[in-house]
């Protein structure tokens, strides 16, 4: 059985550690030292280093903890990060070194140009694309790719726990309000959330199914969604694509 650790990092990031019999993984470590802590604690051994995306708070400690462990490393086939022992494509399987888990990379253009996930055994590591209840800035790709990659996410089993790169969720669930006041899933999401949040606790994972009955980036067909992104507008949009670039640009300025 493999253990999943949110170790924090930064203002809000987090680190994924996958953990298995004494090894461990690590997934974006924008740091290094928030998982050197994690493994003194536990005494565990780095086995692996994952990256969904070049950028520094997802992959600036990915050299200093290769150098120190000797562990291969994995990430973005189409992106800048140093060192990568084995770049990921569409479609590419691995099985994670020491945890003994298979990961499919689908390939996610939208925040960064060659941003990918990795899902297997029930688990999705979306890094800064699908966010609990929203989804990432668009710093490199278009609106399209956006839509495009956020419904093969949403595509995966509705049961799948999604591990995303950062913790935004209240936040995320203040603006969902804004354009879908209508979905009471959103306020029973924003209670269970905020009772995690005084508790100390991470409110990820999320799940897929709880994505779709609240995150607005994956609700852009809905009426009420519809709704709100042309009135803020002051036009008819054409299509879902439209919809999703007026609410991206709304959640910009939110």
């Amino acid at each position: 059985m493999v253990a999943i650790h949110a170790v924090p990092a930064f203002k809000d990031n987090y680190i994924w550690i996958l953990e298995r019999g004494g090894n461990a993984a690590a997934v974006d470590p924008g740091d290094a030292r928030p998982v050197e802590e994690f493994l003194s604690k536990t005494g565990h051994k780095l086995t692996a280093v994952l990256a969904t995306h070049h950028h520094a708070d997802h992959v600036g400690g990915l050299a200093a903890l290769a150098s120190h462990w000797h562990c291969p490393t994995f990430g973005p086939a189409r992106e800048v990060a140093e060192p990568l022992d084995t770049r990921l494509a569409e479609g590419d399987r691995f099985e994670v070194p020491g945890i003994g888990v298979t990961l499919e990379t689908i390939e996610i253009p939208g925040h960064t140009a060659g941003h990918i996930a990795l899902t297997g055994d029930g688990m999705l590591f979306c890094g800064d694309t699908l966010f609990a209840c929203g989804c990432g800035r668009l710093f490199e790709g278009t609106p399209a790719q956006m839509v495009d990659s956020l419904a093969k996410l949403a595509r995966l089993p509705r049961a799948t726990r999604v591990y995303c790169g950062h913790e935004y969720t209240m936040a995320n669930i203040r603006f969902a309000q804004a354009v879908e006041p209508g979905n009471r899933a959103l306020d029973e999401r924003k209670e269970r959330e905020a009772a995690k949040r005084l508790r100390g606790e991470p409110t990820l994972p999320s799940t897929i199914a709880e994505e779709l009955a609240t995150n607005p980036f994956l609700r852009c067909g809905e009426r009420e969604v519809i709704a709100s992104a042309e009135k803020r507008a002051g036009r008819r949009l054409a299509d879902p694509v439209d919809v999703f670039a007026e609410i991206r640009a709304w959640k910009n300025a939110f």
